[in-house]
């Protein structure tokens, strides 16, 4: 009864504390505009069955594709173990699904024993991938170093390692829970008359007794194992919302709530069309929207989506967007993996800080006196502290980013929200874009030229 009731503390401990950090989290995204993507529910299934549950983007690079399938496996068929663990735990007793289910519980066992193999291969794999080929895709100056007050230096690098290590030693300790259940039950030892499931790994490593065959010592590596499991996953659980790897989670809804239009189409602002409506027409009354922006465009997070938001949340930081885009291969200063980094970190300071957005949508002060509250305060996502307008300006609208983001995150539309700023509020642009602007208000096109000049070039070739 005492390992029932320490078992529940631990369980609600960490349940608890999972929960608080996604409701954290939750009140970050939800700083964001509103914006509805709650249409046509049956495509937004299909495109969450296809790219999130079914991998599909990931398999554009066939080796890692692989290794983080058996992982992504592995992750769902395992926790059927786990939640089995959580059962015994509950009501003291052992292996109880494996009391009632075979052959099933057999073929489910069977399935986790090589899956376990694995996935401990895997993650060796993706190990060397990362810190002895150095894949130069995972490298890059905003992995080094992160801007404004949230500082990370070389966080990622070692936040893959911390996941990939856990997920080997979380392995490890489930196959040693099998093994010495099963050489107890060898010995007679066992809980049950006759253990249930087949274990072709963990049976073959009991069959050469690499743990001995001292019961004390079985049953302390036995139980070593299941506890060894069970806190470790809960222990994850609790690291996933401070690390990339949270996308496991928000990458579900994320693919969800993308947008199910053509990649090429840039939508245009509502609202901006409404003042030019009403600048044409004097007789034209926009409707009344209590949620219009405050300003045009993106100066911080809180002109940003709540789907933009989220978006920071889903990145990995694979790196496949900075990997595929034009203008950081030829040596221009646009990450888009730095530009959604920068908006989560951005959202961070926010959280950290406790600051909060003024009825003007300005980020402000709370009441209370943080050391640091005010000086984070003083940044915006456009500026050097995060996204600078050379960044912003190497963008070339080409949409390979979103393309190759295997979750579905546009970087691209947080580029045009805050270049969309830089024009319409601050009229900042390069000097070749402030001629083509001035020539498309001036002649309708993006040409130094009028309007009924434009064939001439027709009459010329005629003649």
């Amino acid at each position: 009864m005492l390992s029932q009731l320490l078992f529940l503390l631990v369980l609600l401990a960490g349940a608890g504390l999972f929960a608080w950090q996604v409701r954290r989290i939750r009140s970050n995204i939800f700083l964001g505009r509103p914006e509805n993507r709650n249409d046509r529910p049956v495509e937004r299934l299909r495109q969450m069955a296809l790219v999130a549950f079914g991998q599909q983007k990931m398999f554009k690079r066939i080796t890692p594709a692989v290794m983080h399938l058996i992982i992504y496996v592995s992750f769902i068929v395992i926790n059927i173990e786990v939640l089995e663990i959580i059962v015994d735990g509950l009501s003291g007793q052992h292996r109880f699904f494996g009391q009632y289910t075979d052959p099933v519980y057999s073929g489910i066992m069977f399935l986790n024993e090589w899956l376990a193999v694995l996935v401990i291969v895997s993650c060796i794999a993706l190990l060397w991938r990362r810190n002895i080929m150095k894949v130069s895709r995972f490298r890059g100056p905003e992995m080094a170093e992160s801007k404004g007050l949230i500082t990370r230096k070389n966080y990622s690098h070692l936040d893959a390692n911390v996941i990939l290590w856990t997920e080997i030693v979380l392995m490890l300790a489930l196959l040693a829970f099998n093994v010495a259940d099963i050489q107890l039950h060898a010995l007679g030892e066992g809980s049950l008359a006759a253990l249930p499931g087949v274990y072709p790994i963990s049976q073959w490593l009991a069959d050469m007794q690499i743990f001995g065959s001292n019961p004390e010592t079985l049953h302390l590596i036995e139980r070593a194992g299941w506890w060894g499991h069970i806190v470790g996953i809960l222990a994850f659980l609790n690291y996933l919302p401070i690390s990339k790897h949270f996308h496991v989670i928000v990458s579900f809804p994320n693919v969800y709530y993308s947008s199910l239009e053509p990649q090429g189409k840039l939508e245009s602002s509502k609202h901006i069309n409404e003042e030019v409506k009403a600048a044409f027409d004097f007789n034209y009354q926009p409707e009344e929207d209590p949620n219009a922006p405050k300003r045009f465009g993106a100066r911080d997070v809180t002109d940003l989506t709540w789907v933009n938001l989220m978006n920071s949340y889903a990145c990995t930081e694979c790196g496949r967007c900075t990997d595929v885009c034009p203008a950081n291969t030829t040596g221009k200063k646009l990450s888009p993996r730095k530009i959604v980094m920068d908006t989560r970190d951005r959202l961070e300071e926010i959280q950290k800080y406790k600051l909060k957005p003024n009825e003007e949508g300005v980020i402000v002060p709370s009441d209370e006196n943080i050391d640091g509250a005010k000086e984070a305060a003083e940044h915006f996502l456009l500026s050097d502290h995060y996204i600078s307008e050379e960044e912003l300006n190497a963008c070339n609208t080409c949409n390979a980013c979103v393309e190759a983001c295997p979750v579905n995150i546009n970087q691209l539309d947080i580029i045009m929200q805050l270049r969309r700023y830089l024009i319409l509020e601050e009229s900042k642009m390069p000097e070749g874009w402030a001629g083509m602007t001035n020539n498309i208000e001036n002649n309708g096109a993006p040409w130094a030229m009028a309007a009924a000049d434009r064939f001439k070039w027709a009459e010329e070739m005629e003649g």
